[in-house]
């Protein structure tokens, strides 16, 4: 095993920065409850406000649409709860598959691009009446396999078809620009700890007018939107660590291709390698590949004996290893279960890729 391990899985969770860390430690001395009309109470306010104005700066939007849960599933959550009927897509987060009774799936194509023209009769099917009790929710960019959807033209059409439009933009926030101010979008969820802040923080983005009941019942906090004392050590981690991600997006674009030359020399070096949604926009920082004859668990375990920590897709199972639903959306079939999911992240490297695709053709020694 390497004496200094490479991590590799910050699509599931990045490390946490210094900034982070600054933040949250600052936060945890005095007493605080950001309702307290005290100066213990109107310190906490401002550490809270603070970090609401550095998430805003990133998302490109107003401090006042940005709504502090505890994470992207409640973020969905909430959004979801607010319509009789919703209309996604195959490949979406479990936390927006399995939020609502009545989820409408439109199919993907092997590249795993939502189908545009499936969503719009979908959409033309729907009465005038029940328009505005509908929404739709396609995320952003896929966790598993970093292809980015045609969210702007999704969105338009959700705008001239007077239905909410909600975004996952949880694995996009802090890697691509995101303007939700300028953008149709009328929600967007989004997580501390996929950008390098603590876990059990996260945002939902709201555009002035749209509806927004709190989940919870019993406070007015964010404005009566999500009730509950804010996770004032949370937030101002989260904060801190917008605040750092602002100067990312740089290096995602130099990420794309050090992982593209990962790629590139996997598929020179060894036979019966295959890339998914390699035919369409991604994240600079996602790779999932598959080597024949090899299951995604097995590969997991060897990567993580030669100090790569890598995984084999979406986090989120209690450590189980599953075949994806989301490559199985895209027609991948028994390779589904060979898939595994490369995600650099903020502290991510050049050196990194490398020793990456040395390791991977070294357990991968044999062309299939």
């Amino acid at each position: 095993m390497r004496k200094t391990p490479i991590y590799l899985d910050n699509n599931a969770t990045a490390p946490l920065r210094s900034s982070a860390v600054t933040a949250m430690n600052e936060a945890m001395g005095p007493p605080a409850n950001p309702s307290s009309v005290h100066s213990f109470g109107r310190n906490a306010r401002l550490i809270v406000e603070q970090a609401r104005e550095a998430v805003s700066m990133l998302a490109g939007c107003r401090p006042a649409d940005v709504v502090f849960t505890s994470g992207g599933t409640e973020a969905n959550n909430i959004v979801l709860a607010q319509y009789n009927h919703v209309i996604t897509s195959t490949i979406e987060h479990d936390s927006v598959r399995h939020a609502h009774d009545h989820c409408q799936q439109i199919a993907v194509d092997h590249n795993g691009v939502v189908d545009v023209a499936a969503l719009a009769a979908a959409i033309a099917h729907i009465d005038d009446a029940q328009r505005p009790h509908t929404l739709i929710s396609i995320m952003a960019a896929n966790n598993e396999t970093g292809v980015i959807q045609p969210i702007a033209e999704i969105a338009e059409m959700a705008r001239r078809a007077n239905i909410a439009f909600h975004s996952d933009m949880v694995q996009m926030f802090g890697k691509r620009r995101i303007e939700f101010t300028a953008s149709d979008i009328s929600y967007a969820s989004l997580s501390a700890h996929k950008i390098g802040g603590p876990a059990g923080v996260g945002a939902l983005l709201v555009r002035p007018g749209s509806r927004l009941s709190s989940l919870l019942r019993g406070g007015g906090q964010e404005q009566g939107r999500r009730a509950g004392t804010e996770n004032l050590v949370g937030i101002a981690g989260f904060g801190g660590a917008a605040e750092d991600a602002l100067g990312d997006i740089r290096h995602y674009q130099k990420m794309a291709k050090w992982r593209d030359d990962f790629e590139a020399r996997m598929l020179a070096e060894r036979g019966g390698i295959q890339i998914f949604g390699q035919g369409a926009p991604r994240l600079g920082n996602t790779s999932s590949i598959a080597a024949r004859g090899k299951s995604a668990e097995t590969m997991v375990m060897a990567f993580d004996i030669a100090g790569v920590a890598i995984s084999a897709g979406a986090a989120c199972s209690s450590g189980k290893v599953k075949s994806s639903h989301v490559l199985e959306s895209m027609g991948a079939g028994p390779r589904a279960g060979e898939a595994v999911r490369i995600s650099g992240g903020w502290a991510t490297c050049i050196k990194d890729f490398e020793t990456l695709a040395d390791v991977f053709l070294h357990l991968y020694k044999k062309p299939a």
